[in-house]
């Protein structure tokens, strides 16, 4: 018999570093399962990991629970390749940095089982999308 869901959960918390502190520790609490437990879990799972990594959490009625580890999110794979801290504030106006359709192409590719495109063209269209909101240059 398949066990029935309580509620799903989205989190995103860096690599090998997440504690029963706030924001993790209140919101598993609050879903009523073991902190502790998922803590070890996430940590041991991501540890050889570098970026910001989204977690799908499922909890079960009987307080157990499941988790799927995302890939990292594209605005952070794409202010890595262009080399910048963080995207332009006005990114019309201001570029805060510039990145290649090959590194398009390899974020695409590392992103594409998180993406809803069809083949691998479309993805490097949402990524270079993404990038151009962040006021970062596709060349």
């Amino acid at each position: 018999m398949a066990k029935k869901i309580d509620k799903k959960i989205k989190l995103q918390i860096p690599p090998g570093t997440a504690t029963p502190a706030p924001p993790v520790g209140p919101v598993l609490g609050q879903a009523g399962i073991n902190i502790g437990e998922f803590v070890n879990q996430f940590n041991s799972r991501t540890a050889e990991l570098s970026d910001i990594i989204p977690v799908e959490l499922t909890v079960y009625s009987d307080r157990s629970f499941d988790f799927i580890l995302k890939t990292p999110p594209a605005s952070s794979l794409i202010k890595k390749a262009a080399g910048v801290a963080k995207g332009s504030g006005k990114n019309l106006l201001s570029k805060a940095g510039q990145v290649s359709q090959e590194q398009v192409r390899a974020i695409a590719e590392q992103k594409m089982v998180d993406l809803n495109a069809t083949d691998i063209d479309g993805a490097a269209k949402t990524i270079a999308g993404t990038a151009r909101s962040m006021g970062i240059e596709v060349k």
